[in-house]
């Protein structure tokens, strides 16, 4: 498995001051490296000092997604983000998704907020020990055999939550979310769709091939919402 998914650790102890410009530049690049899983969907990425909302954490710097909202939206978003996620922490930054955050300043693009993770030097230890992650069994969130799934497993969730679930068959891995009861969903549903977006990253990173669609005959199962299929 790839050494950064088993080793990243969400960090929320920043040293507050700010990146040099050299290194805010090169994180700009890298955006635009950034594949997404559906190309037909617009975002942006924006670079900002300071948000605001519940569960805020403090960074010297926030990388603020926007996106127009169609099928498939969110886990685009989180499918990007994860990219960013891991390229800082092999780079050597923190980083963390921040669900609730929001911009500070009005944003200038006319698409709807999603998200936002916090960046910076860390002010506590980047990487941790595998037998550190406190995650569900592989059993829990998934069936079948195929070892990518296990880099699933080990992806960041909103309040680690982890609301997906994996089935894979025949070379593919069809991708869930857990059906929440109403008033879960209110808090969850929207993250959740950001979380499976995440956990297919870290399955792309493991795959020599990668493709993304959704099946006309999925495998069904109670309780769960399908998302799509990762393929070849």
């Amino acid at each position: 498995m790839n050494e950064i998914i088993q080793s990243r650790k969400s960090v929320r102890k920043f040293d507050l001051n700010p990146l040099d410009f050299h290194t805010l530049e090169k994180i700009k690049t890298q955006l635009k490296l950034c594949t997404p899983l559906y190309p037909d969907i617009h975002y942006t990425v924006s670079i900002s000092g300071k948000t605001k909302g519940m569960f805020n954490i403090k960074a010297p710097h926030y990388l603020v997604f926007h996106s127009e909202e169609k099928d498939g939206y969110l886990e685009n978003i989180g499918f990007i983000g994860q990219q960013m996620d891991l390229w800082l922490s092999q780079s050597g930054y923190g980083s963390c998704w921040l669900g609730a955050a929001k911009p500070d300043e009005k944003a200038a693009s006319v698409q709807s907020h999603v998200i936002c993770i916090g960046f910076g030097k860390p002010a506590e230890p980047l990487y941790r020990e595998l037998h550190e992650f406190k995650r569900k069994e592989i059993t829990e969130v998934s069936e079948g055999d195929d070892p990518r799934l296990e880099a699933a497993r080990l992806a960041p969730s909103g309040m680690n939550a982890q609301n997906w679930y994996f089935i894979a068959e025949g070379g593919l891995i069809h991708c869930y979310r857990k059906k929440l009861n109403p008033i879960k969903a209110l808090i969850l549903d929207k993250m959740s769709c950001i979380d499976v977006g995440i956990a297919v990253r870290h399955i792309a990173r493991e795959s020599d091939g990668f493709g993304f669609g959704k099946l006309d005959s999925p495998p069904v199962r109670k309780g769960l919402i399908y998302m799509g299929t990762v393929g070849h």
